[in-house]
């Protein structure tokens, strides 16, 4: 066999696989979207149609692909919460960075929960989720930036931890599920909250 059509064999094997595994990742979320238990290997392995072992061969056991998982989700929530209307009015900005994380949680929730739960486990699960909280943190940072321009260090950090605790994915949970808010009504808390918790914005001279 010709180098050539050796590796076009190796490149297509290894296109298969990461295929593979995409799948089982795909497989692995959406089970967490359809119930709250941590699925097993087997309710995996079946939901994106290969065999265990075929699971195992991408992942050496279930918190390596929760650790995938993780990596995954952050790559797609980056994606998908572009960040808009950083130069608008106070009200924009605000509901625009609202609707932008409700999205977000509406989504990962599930995974969320399960890395939590599963943080114990793993250093690197950890870091993930500090990772995802400092995102956090930047994007507030940025979209309130002329709201928090005029505190000092010490009161900055104090209304970012604020608004940060306050949109947490548990916030949105118990808002969505325990007091059985639509979208838009939690979205309307979480606005007039934020705006209550935000000083003046200094004025323009």
């Amino acid at each position: 066999m010709a180098a050539s059509s050796r590796s076009a064999v190796i490149d297509g094997r290894r296109q298969r696989s990461e295929r593979t595994r995409q799948h089982i990742i795909e497989a692995y979320l959406a089970l967490l979207r359809d119930s709250s238990r941590v699925p097993t290997a087997a309710q995996i392995a079946e939901r994106a149609g290969y065999s265990v072992r075929s699971l195992f061969e991408r992942f050496p056991d279930l918190l390596a692909l929760s650790l995938a998982a993780a990596d995954f989700a952050f790559t797609q929530a980056n994606a998908q919460a572009v960040i808009r209307n950083v130069s608008a009015d106070r009200p924009t900005r605000i509901r625009t960075q609202v609707e932008t994380r409700a999205g977000t949680c509406e989504r990962w929730l599930p995974l969320w929960r399960a890395l939590h739960a599963n943080q114990h486990y793993s250093p690197e699960l950890r870091q993930r989720l500090r990772a995802m909280r400092e995102a956090i943190m930047r994007r507030l940072e940025l979209m309130y930036r002329p709201e928090l321009s005029a505190l000092v260090e010490a009161e900055r950090r104090r209304i970012l931890i604020a608004l940060e605790a306050l949109t947490d994915f548990e916030s949105w949970a118990r808002m969505r599920s325990d007091h059985g808010l639509t979208i838009e009504d939690a979205c309307a808390v979480w606005i007039r909250t934020i705006d209550s918790l935000l000083p003046p914005a200094p004025a323009v001279s």
